[in-house]
């Protein structure tokens, strides 16, 4: 008798549970809708998994998860298709699921602070980012598939473990921002020619010796830091008073 209550408990548990996951569910889906638009936050939560309900929101448009305590991101994020503002800075992953590719219409991305050591090849298939940060991770380098990623205006590797400037950069055309600063770049290549449209170019706190000619061609660029480098000498031609140089 007292085993068949325990059962009959046992399923009544399980049919609240499930009403209070779909309750959840649409609990998330009237809040992403209070302003008019398809955003959600659930940054500072102590989250540890993001809660499997969120995979049901296929509408979203911007999702923010940071500031919690995420190791990893589940495949499903690939249902998200319609996202355009992913915000994950500030949490514990080491890496981005290849189902990140999905994203198709991914326009904003950041990753910042978190313990990545490298980037999926899929990330290349976002070929609607404007916006990436990696900043403060422990990336040495990127996958040749991020060259796919010409509209990125704005990048920031700052705080890496990058040696040299990953070849994908230099196919970024679109740049107008590129944050390198506190790696351990030891020399720039000439191609860096390429990206014509930049107007920020940080650099600050590598092991730079030198800089290389092709910086001359970057007749947009209106901020270059070098701070905290070992540069000796400058190329013959370079325009120090066209723009806002700092070497310290």
């Amino acid at each position: 008798m007292g085993g068949r209550v325990c059962r009959e408990e046992a399923k009544e548990e399980k049919r609240l549970g499930r009403e209070d996951s779909l309750m959840n569910v649409d609990k998330i889906r009237r809040f992403t809708k209070q302003s008019g638009h398809n955003v959600l936050s659930l940054a500072r939560r102590g989250l540890k998994d993001a809660p499997g309900e969120l995979w049901e929101l296929l509408e979203l448009e911007k999702l923010n998860l940071s500031l919690n305590n995420l190791k990893v991101l589940p495949p499903q994020l690939a249902l998200l298709s319609n996202l355009l503002v992913l915000n994950l800075w500030g949490n514990q992953l080491s890496s981005l699921p290849a189902e990140i590719g999905q994203l198709r219409r991914l326009r904003v991305l950041f990753v910042y602070r978190n313990r990545l050591t490298e980037v999926p090849e899929d990330l290349g298939a976002c070929t609607q980012l404007e916006v990436l940060s990696l900043a403060n991770n422990q990336l040495s380098s990127l996958p040749a598939s991020l060259s796919n990623l010409t509209r990125l205006r704005k990048l920031n590797l700052s705080h890496n473990l990058m040696t040299h400037l990953p070849g994908c950069i230099y196919s970024m055309k679109a740049l107008v921002f590129l944050d390198l600063s506190c790696n351990r770049l030891e020399n720039v290549a000439e191609n860096i020619q390429a990206l014509l449209e930049l107007k920020i170019l940080i650099m600050e706190g590598n092991h730079l010796h030198s800089l290389p000619r092709g910086l001359c061609f970057l007749t947009r660029l209106e901020l270059l830091n070098l701070d905290f480098n070992c540069i000796r000498d400058l190329p013959e031609v370079f325009p120090c008073d066209a723009l806002d140089l700092s070497i310290v």
